[in-house]
Formats: C-alpha cells, sequence, structure tokens
C-alpha cells in the first residue's frame, strides 16, 4: 500500500492546493492532462472581463528525506510568462510558495549537464542536521504563503490587456 501513497500523494496534494485557491476566490478549471505544464487555470473577472492564470502545482511528502524537504528538481518551465505561476508545497514545513514562472527562472538553479540539462531545481526550504529540523529558506520569504501575488498578477493582466488595446486613461 505504500506505493499507491506515495504515487497519489501529488495528484492528492494538487486537489488541496486548488481547494485553497477557491477558499481564496478564484474561479479553478482543472486539466484532464498534464501535458503543458498546466494543472489548473484559475480565473477572474476584473472590470467585467474574464482574465486567466495558469497554474503548475509541485509538492513534497512529510516522508522524503529532510533535506529535499523543499527541494523541486528536473522541472521543465516551458514559456515562462506572465500569466504562469507555480504552487510549491512541503509537507514538512506545511508551507506554500507561490512563485511567478518569470522570477522562478531567474531564482532557480538550472541543470549544464547530464539527463537533466536544461531544467530546472530550487531548493525552498534549509534543513539543520544539528537540530534535526527543516525550515522554511528565508531567501524565499518573499513567495512564502503569497496568493496575493495571484491577485496582484489578474490586475497587471487586467491593466496590461487596457493599454494592449490602445484603453489606457
Amino acid at each position: 500500500m505504500r506505493y499507491r501513497d506515495s504515487a497519489s500523494f501529488g495528484k492528492r496534494q494538487e486537489y488541496v492546493a486548488i481547494s485553497s485557491l477557491l477558499s481564496k476566490g478564484f474561479d479553478v478549471y482543472v486539466t484532464l492532462v498534464d501535458d503543458q505544464q498546466i494543472d489548473c487555470i484559475i480565473r477572474k473577472t476584473i472590470n467585467k472581463k474574464p482574465v486567466y492564470i495558469d497554474i503548475q502545482i509541485k509538492a513534497r511528502s512529510k516522508k522524503c528525506k529532510p533535506y529535499d524537504a523543499g527541494r523541486f528538481a528536473a522541472m521543465t518551465i516551458k514559456n515562462p510568462r506572465r500569466n504562469y505561476f507555480f504552487v510549491f508545497y512541503s509537507e514538512q514545513v506545511d508551507v506554500y510558495w507561490v512563485i511567478p514562472s518569470l522570477e522562478l527562472v531567474k531564482i532557480a538553479s538550472r541543470n549544464k549537464k547530464g539527463k537533466n540539462k536544461g531544467k530546472y531545481h530550487v531548493n525552498l526550504t534549509g534543513y539543520s542536521k544539528k537540530r534535526d529540523m527543516v525550515y522554511p529558506n528565508e531567501k524565499y520569504k518573499r513567495y512564502k504563503d503569497a496568493f496575493h501575488l495571484l491577485d496582484n498578477a489578474f490586475k497587471e493582466l487586467a491593466k496590461n490587456e487596457k493599454e494592449d488595446l490602445g484603453h489606457t486613461k
């Protein structure tokens, strides 16, 4: 039964994150397949127009090694853009990080060789071996539980759409 637990952890965590997005007032549309690195799409109506953001959800189980509790590796980030965000979750520290894809490609490291050449990795937690304790990495505190960044992005996307159409005030 252990395999089933680990195999379904990612999907279960996607639904927990989706529930959190719903509770924050977003309309959430779940994709049937994840071949475009999009787990769900969130929507808000701004100025009577729908605005959409693509979301990729990544999670780490409490069963992973403590030094890997916030390590997200071998990530493909297709077409980073203003309306594409990553929601990361570490069960060991019970923390979400909300990171825009345009910022993630700047803060994550990129593999230069090997089978994952060109893919990204980031470690959002630290580990104290002395205290046997996992903790959120201070370097990324701006993104910790930062669901407000999604609201900010919706406002920016709506504003930019008006400007793109020549409707600036």
